[in-house]
């Protein structure tokens, strides 16, 4: 007992099992067969319907029966593995040449399924019998069955070359194919015409073979795809469903598919569509209704009136089946390996498997028609001595003794004397020695012409060319993919994806952001949700197809398209960015919100940091590629401790200057056309020479030399004056005093801001979060080197924070 104990390790033992295990179901389950391009099962099908007599020209039959007898006999597996096996053989949308001739519910294209095999009816269809035309005349290997109970072959002898005709799909260990079907009449004249030229290029063949040509028909598109995967084994397409825009009643329009990609679910991208128009993930959709009946597939979208009919189309293009990705995986078994297989390579091992075929049945056919010759020969010699035969017969005393009578009698051959002693009597009396001439000949003629296709190349070409033409003839269909040599490219158009739609949006210094519709904003009375301790940093009406830049004071912008911000009542607080931005700080806050209408429209973002440095850049560097998640650079800040002062967007820079602002009372205006455009992801260049630990406190953007700037000091003091009393400079200066400093009292700037002449009053925030309003004409205009006059009581109220005009609010 000891003995029958092997010692052997996990992994050995793994390896060994699982390997054999990977080995069977590759060569034996999941892959097609590179010659007569079926699985084992298809092919088991397809032989014991056809040993049973179960062919298209003989009535259908249970397809239990024919489920059964495959089990039974050749594949003892599942019979629903099975089945479903001969229902797909039958489903002419799936393959582009059905084997099996169902009578029945076989499934339909919105995946329902088939019927229970004890309900439907099956036989093979015409062109599988050319699959098996030759078996029965030794031309392919026959095993053991599993029980060794009969015969199986290992291939079918097939006519057609159904690896491409009707494709493969599978899943192995290690292994998958997914080829496509062609049309038979392309690949036949490929065979054809590489049969005459062996060497032929792929160019030559893909004059013939123009594409895959998939049952469901559809729009393939990209020639380079097809011809890598007809190289290599390996490729991609594009399919396109067939659709058509036309026009309704009342200015509407409607959209129609009638052929979709290959083994795309109807009913699955209908419920997609219409989740699309529910959602309203695209405007426009009023309705999708399917309407295939058995005149043909037929998917109608109907439309609202005036709706992008082109966009909407591309949008579902894009975001639905009704385009996808086809990927050429050529894998089959040749030579009892996988391999992949390109084009020439599969067409030609099937020209080879051919020859082979009909050497085969050459051999056999020549074997018995020489014996038939033979026999005949001896018939037409025994007729010339009949009497003398009849005579040796009866005085025989048995069978075997007359049949070695006229062996030695007569010399016969012991085939011919078996022949002659089995022949019936009746037979005798019309028996025609013409007759027996004539068969003689044409057995001649076909010896001559059997010996002609085994002994000369050319002969045998002539039948495989006569078999494959005479194939096209019979089965050629018209093609149902069209070929399109470029791939499109999809854009969708935001505004089909976007209900046009006015809203009222607010962001906030602490970072709540929102949108609401106008009737919320207008029964609001003015609650607009946000803390005591918070400010609106941006408040306005905006559409739906706008976008959004919120920049903060850690150099960071946060993009949103307006559709995109948080729907809820204006009295609420709305959303704020930390629960979507993984990356928002504690200590950070917005400083400025710009909006724009189209991210093509080109423009700069001019930037400011209070350490000295500026920048503009480009508005496509500053559009994050993934902006949902987290905030992205807007501009780097070198020190720690340093922060954005401020943000400016212009369509054009022209004209617009800066006013900086420093801590220490000194001001430097200069154009911004000196200051360079560089990335989003850089500190930019000195924008204002600071000395002695000096910051800048204002950053403010002038459009017209007639607008005045108001400053306010930390001290409560308070002065306007033009902007030309800053003298225009150039970047990087160290600025001029637009305070005169005191012995005994510091003016530090606390900020600041720029306004119109039709401004009637400012409005001051303290920290203390006290607001006081100034009416300018309560005041006199200074000159750069005044201060002004005291407007806040810093003890009382607190330190000035922010200025901004003050404007009366429109009516809601």
């Amino acid at each position: 007992m000891a003995d029958r104990i092997t010692d052997l390790s996990l992994e050995t033992v793994m390896g060994e099992r699982f390997g054999r295990y990977s080995k069977y179901i590759i060569q034996e389950r999941a892959l097609p067969d590179i010659r007569d391009g079926l699985k084992p099962v298809q092919r088991r099908i397809l032989f014991a319907m056809d040993q049973d007599g179960n062919t298209y020209d003989h009535p259908y039959r249970k397809s239990a029966k024919s489920v059964g007898n495959v089990m039974g006999n050749f594949h003892p597996h599942g019979d629903s593995s099975i089945y479903e096996a001969m229902v797909r053989l039958s489903q002419d949308w799936k393959v582009r040449e059905p084997l099996i001739d169902m009578n029945g519910n076989n499934g339909s294209i919105d995946n329902d399924p088939a019927a229970a095999m004890r309900y439907t009816e099956a036989r093979l269809s015409k062109i599988a019998g050319e699959m098996m035309a030759d078996l029965g005349q030794e031309t392919v290997d026959m095993v053991l069955n599993f029980d060794d109970t009969t015969y199986e072959p290992t291939v079918l002898p097939s006519r057609i070359a159904s690896l491409f005709i009707n494709g493969a799909t599978g899943i192995s260990a290690g292994y998958a194919t997914e080829i496509p079907p062609h049309n038979l009449k392309e690949i036949n004249a490929a065979l054809i015409y590489l049969l005459d030229h062996p060497e032929a290029p792929l160019s030559a063949l893909m004059r013939y073979v123009k594409g895959p040509d998939f049952p469901t028909g559809g729009i393939i598109q990209g020639r380079e795809g097809i011809k890598k995967a007809y190289k290599t084994g390996r490729g991609k397409i594009i399919v396109r469903s067939k659709t058509e825009i036309s026009d309704l009643k009342g200015g509407k329009k409607k959209i129609e598919v009638t052929e979709l990609p290959y083994e795309i679910v109807k009913s699955n991208l209908v419920a997609k569509i219409d989740t699309i128009r529910l959602n309203k993930d695209v405007a426009g959709i009023s309705e999708v209704r399917d309407e295939s009946d058995r005149e043909g597939m037929s998917i109608v979208i109907e439309l609202a009136k005036d709706a992008n009919a082109e966009g909407i189309l591309t949008y579902l293009f894009k975001k639905t089946d009704l385009q996808i990705s086809y990927n050429f995986n050529m894998v089959a078994i040749h030579d009892q390996r996988p391999v992949h297989v390109s084009l020439q390579q599969g067409l030609q091992a099937f020209l080879d498997f051919r020859k082979n075929i009909v050497l085969k049945r050459s051999t056999y056919e020549l074997a018995k028609a020489q014996t038939r010759q033979h026999i005949v020969e001896g018939l037409i010699r025994m007729l010339s001595i009949l009497d003398e035969v009849v005579t040796t017969i009866r005085s025989s005393k048995n069978r075997k003794d007359a049949t070695q009578n006229l062996i030695q009698t007569f010399d016969f051959t012991q085939p011919q004397a078996e022949a002659i002693v089995t022949l019936q009597l009746y037979r005798l009396t019309n028996t025609d020695v013409t007759q027996l001439e004539e068969e003689f000949a044409d057995l001649t003629n076909k010896i001559n012409r059997l010996n002609l296709i085994l002994h000369e190349e050319s002969a045998l070409k002539d039948v495989i060319r006569d078999e494959i033409t005479a194939i096209t003839k019979t089965y050629s269909s018209p093609r149902q993919s069209v070929i399109q040599a470029d791939i499109e490219d999809l854009v969708i158009d935001t505004a089909v994806t976007i209900a046009q739609e006015d809203v009222q949006v607010l962001v906030s210094r602490n970072g709540y952001y929102k949108r609401a519709s106008l009737r919320s904003y207008k029964a609001s009375d003015d609650e607009n949700g946000l803390a005591d301790d918070d400010l609106v940093v941006f408040e306005g009406k905006l559409n739906t197809t706008q976008h959004l830049f919120m920049f903060t004071n850690k150099g960071n912008v946060i993009y949103r398209p307006v559709h995109e911000l948080p729907d809820s009542k204006w009295k609420d607080t709305g959303e704020h960015f930390s629960q979507q931005l993984a990356n928002w700080q504690s200590n950070e806050w917005v400083i400025n919100v710009i909006a724009v209408d189209n991210l093509e429209q080109g423009g700069t973002f001019t930037l400011v940091s209070n350490d000295g440095f500026i920048k503009q850049t480009t508005l496509s560097d500053m559009l994050p590629k993934a902006y949902k998640k987290k905030t992205a650079m807007a501009m780097k800040l070198k020190a720690t401790g340093s922060y954005v002062v401020n943000v400016a967007y212009f369509n054009k820079v022209t004209q617009q200057e800066i006013l900086l602002l420093s801590h220490n009372g000194v001001g430097l205006r200069f154009s911004l056309t000196e200051v360079p455009e560089i990335g989003a992801r850089t500190a930019g260049v000195k924008a204002m020479e600071l000395r002695d630990a000096d910051t800048i406190m204002s950053a403010l953007f002038i459009t017209d030399t007639s607008q005045l700037v108001a400053i306010v000091a930390k001290n409560g003091a308070f002065k306007y004056m033009p902007v030309s009393e800053i003298t225009h400079s150039t970047r990087a200066r160290k600025g001029l005093l637009i305070f005169t400093q005191k012995k005994t009292v510091a003016y530090r700037v606390a900020t600041a801001t720029i306004f119109n002449k039709d401004t009637k009053a400012l409005e001051i925030l303290t920290q203390r979060w006290q607001v006081q309003d100034l009416q300018l004409s309560d005041y006199r205009a200074s000159q750069r080197v005044g201060n002004g006059q005291y407007v806040v009581d810093v003890d009382k109220n607190g330190t000035p924070w922010f200025i901004k005009p003050l404007t009366i609010s429109a009516t809601k």
